[in-house]
């Protein structure tokens, strides 16, 4: 049995989501099942082509809806979860004959996998206990201060640097293979992780001095532009660090194929946010949770993506 696994790439809790997800299915499936995975990413065409569910069961996890009929699981909690209003309506017919999982109100969509498992299919893989915690932290921003989010002392916070900032999905998938068995400090260990993570650790520090230097703070609301960078997978924590008056952020910045309007909330704001940041984002085509969004452009949209980006900066300090 081939089971694919479609995961939302470089973020620690899409990498976490499916390497639970996996080994709830492997347990559940049998030594014999082989499990491929696909890393996906928002893009300004989100659209899911019918060749990517190859697998006798299709899984996707932390990540946007798709109406195929080959999907065969699905976990999601971000509030933009769906495409289009079709997608949703798709989705109201389908959950109770499918197995498919939606509920926004979870900080991170490997905790949520984690109830589900443990309360509708009475599995409990105790030993990743340790992964659905730092999944939580994460994705939850739950943070003692912006420092120590930037400092990453911790071996899980080390790790998602890796994961946010390498470059491919290769790496992002040996570690979700690693996570089904491994502890969070054993892969961190490991001699591939660290060549990868050293280099990346210096451009960290790196980006934490261009952010500086491009970042300005006013009315509540930090605002940078690192397009013409190399800034791929920045630390978001950075800017609150520099800023700890800051309430919100905008950044843009560019991959090798999209253009980022980023959008968050400072989780240790001297004032408690009022927006709800999924909702500004979506109004552009975009999404994520009430506290942290993004809105995604073709490559060359750089103008309209810096557009849309003053616009947001204007709604949040007025």
């Amino acid at each position: 049995m081939k089971v694919r696994v479609l995961y939302h790439d470089h973020c620690f809790d899409g990498a976490a989501s499916a390497a639970y997800f996996s080994r709830f299915a492997s347990d559940r499936y049998g030594a014999g099942a082989e499990f491929a995975y696909t890393g996906m990413a928002h893009k300004a065409s989100q659209l899911f082509e019918e060749s990517l569910f190859d697998g006798d069961e299709n899984a996707i996890v932390d990540f946007k809806y798709s109406n195929s009929d080959r999907i065969t699981w699905w976990f999601d909690h971000h509030q933009s979860a769906f495409l289009s209003h079709d997608d949703q309506l798709d989705y109201e017919r389908k959950k109770s004959q499918r197995r498919y999982y939606f509920d926004p109100k979870y900080r991170s969509c490997t905790e949520f996998i984690a109830h589900i498992g443990r309360t509708v299919y009475g599995y409990d893989a105790a030993d990743l206990a340790e992964l659905v915690h730092w999944a939580g932290i994460i994705d939850g921003a739950n943070y003692n201060s912006a420092d120590e989010a930037v400092h990453m002392e911790e071996p899980a916070m080390k790790l998602t640097l890796v994961i946010e900032a390498v470059k491919g999905s290769e790496m992002v998938q040996k570690v979700i293979r690693m996570m089904q068995r491994q502890s969070l400090a054993e892969i961190m260990a490991e001699p591939q992780i660290q060549a990868v993570f050293q280099p990346l650790w210096e451009r960290h520090l790196s980006s934490i001095d261009v952010i500086r230097q491009t970042g300005h703070c006013a009315d509540g609301v930090i605002f940078f532009d690192v397009a013409d960078y190399d800034m791929e997978g920045y630390n978001k924590f950075v800017p609150y660090s520099l800023f700890p008056q800051a309430i919100y952020t905008v950044s843009v910045s560019r991959a090798s194929f999209r253009t980022k309007v980023s959008v968050g909330s400072n989780p240790w704001a001297p004032s408690e946010p009022t927006h709800n940041l999924a909702t500004i984002c979506e109004r552009y085509g975009g999404g994520g949770h009430p506290r942290v969004g993004a809105i995604s452009f073709e490559r060359d949209e750089l103008e309209q993506a810096r557009r849309v980006a003053h616009e947001v900066v204007a709604e949040l300090r007025g």
